[in-house]
């Protein structure tokens, strides 16, 4: 299957397990789309998809990733604890649970907290009972999303497995380099979310001039330029075609002066909710 995909290069986290640096996102797919589009970016080659609790469509994931015809060994699932499975308020460990009954496909490769909720309970508490299904085999891996450095360094001085990565927003509106020097320092890859800004970059005169003179589309122009940076990525999309397009990027690459314009467009501009506010619960 998918003989003549691109090859897409795999990045050691800290435990040292393979995680390939590009992947399918299905934020906001709706369930009854997810299955087909996962099956489609499988047979494109991607051998990454990000889900999560919050998505509600962990369980077409699982389906699909059944359905492949893939071996298990050579996808890499990541599933997000939902905002509701923070301890003490509730048992982290059933809802780690439901995720790994709901994809069905065995142990889950990295499994995060998808928001520190820094208002509502104790993420280390949190992070305790990940700690725990790592350490049984249940969780492959372990990481955390939307962390500050705030949020990192409680989390690093209390705890004992320092996490695998932190999925946070990232663009080129909004680089995060002090972040993502933090996560640096300390092991942690970054993967970024909301790496084409919701769509809002790819008209930036800059990021359309180097396109044209590329001749590639900006989407991967930006996508190349999270590539060169080291950031782990997932862009989102039911269409086939642009699945396609968006794997579609390790075949050319941009000129140290490109990625420096492309650096120059950061205005931190933070399109997401602030991880230091957020506090929302279904």
């Amino acid at each position: 299957m998918a003989s003549n995909a691109p090859q897409v290069p795999d990045l050691t986290l800290n435990n040292g397990v393979a995680i390939p640096q590009v992947g399918l996102g299905v934020f906001q797919i709706p369930p009854e789309q997810t299955e087909e589009a996962t099956l489609a970016a499988l047979e494109l080659g991607y051998r990454h998809i990000d889900t999560a609790q919050m998505y509600g469509n962990e369980r077409e994931v699982g389906r699909a990733v059944r359905a492949s015809g893939i071996s298990r060994d050579e996808i890499f699932v990541t599933s997000k604890l939902n905002n509701n499975g923070h301890a003490p308020d509730a048992d982290t460990s059933a809802a780690i649970a439901r995720s790994r009954d709901a994809l069905d496909i065995g142990p889950i490769d990295l499994y995060l907290i998808h928001w520190p909720l820094p208002a509502v309970g104790s993420f280390v508490e949190t992070w305790r009972a990940l700690e725990q299904a790592y350490r049984s085999g249940d969780l492959r891996s372990i990481g955390v999303s939307n962390f500050s450095e705030q949020h990192l360094t409680r989390l690093l001085g209390e705890t004992d497995v320092v996490p695998a990565v932190n999925q946070i927003e990232v663009h080129p509106y909004f680089a995060q380099n002090a972040l993502r020097q933090f996560n640096t320092e300390h092991g942690i890859h970054t993967e970024a979310w909301s790496p084409i800004a919701q769509g809002a970059v790819l008209d930036d005169p800059t990021v359309v001039r180097i396109a044209e003179a590329v001749d590639r589309s900006p989407a991967q122009i930006v996508l190349r330029w999270h590539i060169q940076r080291g950031d782990i990525v997932f862009p989102k999309s039911v269409t086939r075609s642009r699945i396609a397009d968006n794997l579609a990027l390790f075949d050319f690459s941009l000129t140290d002066e490109q990625v420096s314009a492309i650096d120059g467009l950061d205005v931190g501009g933070r399109r997401g909710p602030n991880p230091d506010e957020f506090n929302w619960v279904p």
